[in-house]
């Protein structure tokens, strides 16, 4: 493939692509040796290899790749291996030599690196990828070409490599451990964990055991009994947590891939025009408009914000002075949040219904659930509208119709696994694997709740049906962990496997874009986070960026699976189906989000926290955050941003629906 033929190409759709993102972006790391304790290459180093056009991939387009030259030096036994990208030869000028120097590789030691993995299909460009023992990687260097070959010939010359017995296109880099350890250490995985044993993963290196530490963290903390007769668990079962560690682990999100992403929109620190009093007024003139009429309400009802505020900041120990914020946060939701009201109940929902049972206002019920919720009792009937699975103008007749081939659906889904024998299961890897994975997680979630505890659950087993069944469904997506976090509240409301799958394949729709290899759309998400939070709290944003904290990675739990590891079982639900409703915005979560953020910005920023302090305090907010006031702060800031919040969110980012149906999840690598 020509240089020039490659310029045009929109590797979008690029499974080579969308591979090696999912390999690359989920791990990686600012390769900008500015603020990287690394040694720089001496004139007496000597050089063992040299290969020009290795290239990295900012973005999906190939005409704003960067090009270099790689390299490998050795001095004093070590081996060192270099990228530095070319000066002035760029034809996008969007990507500035600032850009561009973000991602140079200098002299890194290979006694750092813990595996390099290649990809060579016959068709389509080489990279490798290489992996740091931090369990952080840089991202993909593509050979053009080729030659990856070559490379790691060279290496192998100077360098034990192992060849993992996981994957035979990782190369474990000076690997002399225990069989067990080094399969763990090729999959990028903590060290292993004894079910019994109560402990939670711990890495090797530094930065890793601050993600550990703060995702042990998430857990110690004691719920009630709800009135559902789910028993709250007392402390989170530390199997389940470590599912969501390594799901955090493996989506780190990087600055430069973040500095490349903010060029594709225009920077604006305006308000939207939600009210015309304000409209086109700066946003020091915002905070006096919110001290009137904030009285005002205060007076008019003076309990409208709880008095007990989860994030009521602490005495800060040091003189740091905190910008005030724009927005004077605590009085623009007593100006523009509503207070929640009661749960709807069956009879005030069925006066929603026609004779014939369609719903005659969908915007007002939506809105009615938006400010209440729904009663317990309610939501087998309600849920599958909010999600989907039915539409507001059906009948009685046609929804009842509906399951029923559904019904039938369901059950030939189902049986295209339960007919796999075991013969043909053995030539069936992925099968085995998905399977595997599935086995593994439903024995972990939500188990301390009565409905899914003790031995040989029902539930447990309905839930490891209804996962199987969907990897088949959506057999490009499968299964990934964090899954069984979605469909356990569903099939708690619904109970009936078949209408909980097609619920569960609704919600899908929207949010399997969070599970996807490339992880497009949970870096679009933070994406759109990090523009709200710099158009609603300017100062946070650049305390943010100060501390290098604009990959937001530290709110990627929160939206990966919706905030249910933030809330008890029954909080989550109530939560869930206010997102569902999509009455103020497709995107509240992100609101809630900021709203969170905004809560605890002066502790967060008069106590300076760092990217590892930060990520632990968030964990352990985990239990502590007052549902119904942080939906009424995020309502006012959706209102407050308008048309500019809108606008800082792109198009088709989750739980929007895709915009283009074809390729809705990138191919897996063929090797795997």
């Amino acid at each position: 493939m020509s240089m020039e033929a490659s310029e045009l190409q929109d590797l979008s759709d690029d499974a080579d692509y969308a591979a090696s993102q999912q390999q690359g972006s989920a791990s990686m790391m600012r390769s900008n040796s500015g603020k990287r304790s690394l040694p720089s290459e001496h004139d007496d180093a000597e050089l063992i290899y040299l290969k020009d056009n290795v290239a990295i991939h900012p973005t999906q387009f190939a005409s704003e790749r960067i090009s270099g030259r790689l390299k490998l030096t050795k001095q004093d036994s070590v081996l060192f291996l270099s990228w530095v990208p070319y000066k002035g030869q760029t034809s996008n000028a969007k990507l500035s030599e600032k850009d561009r120097s973000l991602y140079t590789i200098t002299a890194v030691p290979f006694t750092e690196v813990r595996s390099i993995r290649r990809h060579t299909p016959a068709l389509g460009w080489q990279y490798v990828i290489v992996v740091l023992s931090s369990g952080l990687a840089f991202p993909p260097l593509y050979f053009y070409n080729g030659g990856v070959r070559e490379f790691l010939a060279i290496v192998k010359q100077h360098l034990y490599l192992a060849r993992s017995a996981e994957d035979v296109n990782v190369f474990l880099v000076n690997d002399f451990q225990s069989p067990l350890q080094r399969t763990l250490s090729s999959l990028e995985l903590p060290s292993s964990l004894p079910v019994a044993s109560g402990l939670y993963p711990s890495d090797g290196g530094t930065s890793n055991e601050n993600q550990g530490r703060a995702s042990a963290d998430v857990g110690n903390r004691v719920s009630s009994v709800s009135q559902y007769g789910l028993r709250k668990q007392k402390s989170h079962d530390p199997t389940r947590d470590l599912s969501i560690h390594l799901l955090e682990k493996f989506s780190l999100v990087t600055k430069f891939a973040r500095d490349t992403t903010t060029q594709l929109f225009s920077e604006n620190n305006g308000f939207g025009s939600s009210d015309k009093r304000w409209n086109n007024q700066p946003v020091h003139s915002y905070p006096e408009k919110l001290s009137n009429i904030a009285e005002e309400k205060h007076h008019e009802n003076p309990h409208s914000y709880p008095e007990n505020d989860p994030f009521k900041d602490e005495e800060i120990s040091n003189d740091v002075d905190v910008p005030a914020d724009p927005l004077e946060f605590n009085k623009l939701s007593l100006v523009w949040g509503k207070p929640r009201q009661s749960p709807m109940g069956h009879k005030e929902f069925t006066a929603f219904l026609d004779s014939e049972g369609r719903v005659v206002e969908s915007k007002a019920l939506r809105e009615r659930v938006f400010y209440g919720g729904i009663e317990h009792q309610l939501r087998r009937e309600v849920w599958p509208f909010l999600l989907g699975y039915y539409t507001y103008d059906s009948t009685y007749a046609e929804r009842e119709y509906l399951r029923s081939v559904k019904r039938m659906e369901y059950a030939t889904l189902k049986q295209q696994w339960q007919s796999i024998s075991p013969e043909q299961a053995k030539r069936f890897t992925k099968y085995r694997e998905r399977k595997g994975l599935i086995d593994k997680d439903v024995v972990r979630t939500d188990r301390a709740f009565e409905y899914y505890e003790g031995d040989d659950n029902l539930n447990v087993n309905s839930m490891r049906d209804i996962l199987l069944t969907y990897s088949f469904y959506n057999f490009d997506l499968g299964y990934c962990q964090g899954m069984s976090d979605y469909l356990s509240p569903i099939l708690f409301v619904m109970e009936d496997e078949s209408e909980s799958f097609w619920c569960f394949v609704a919600l899908m729709e929207r949010l399997g874009p969070n599970f996807n290899r490339d992880q497009n759309g949970m870096h679009t998400q933070l994406f759109a986070l990090s523009k709200l939070v710099e158009l609603l709290d300017i100062p946070l944003h650049n305390y943010f960026k100060e501390n290098d904290c604009l990959n937001y990675f530290f709110c990627f739990r929160w939206i990966l699976i919706q905030f249910k590891r933030e809330f008890e079982y029954e909080k989550t639900m109530q939560l869930w189906e206010v997102l569902w409703t999509h009455y103020l915005s497709e995107h509240l979560h992100l609101y809630v989000c900021v709203a969170i953020l905004k809560r605890c910005r002066s502790k967060i920023m008069g106590e300076q926290m760092d990217f590892d302090t930060l990520l632990k305090f968030i964990n352990e907010l985990s239990g502590h955050i007052d549902l119904d006031s942080t939906i009424r702060d995020a309502e006012a800031l959706c209102i407050c941003a308008g048309e500019n919040g809108a606008a800082s969110i792109p198009p088709g980012t989750p739980p929007s629906l895709p915009l283009d149906e074809v390729m809705l999840y990138p191919l897996e690598d063929d090797v795997l």
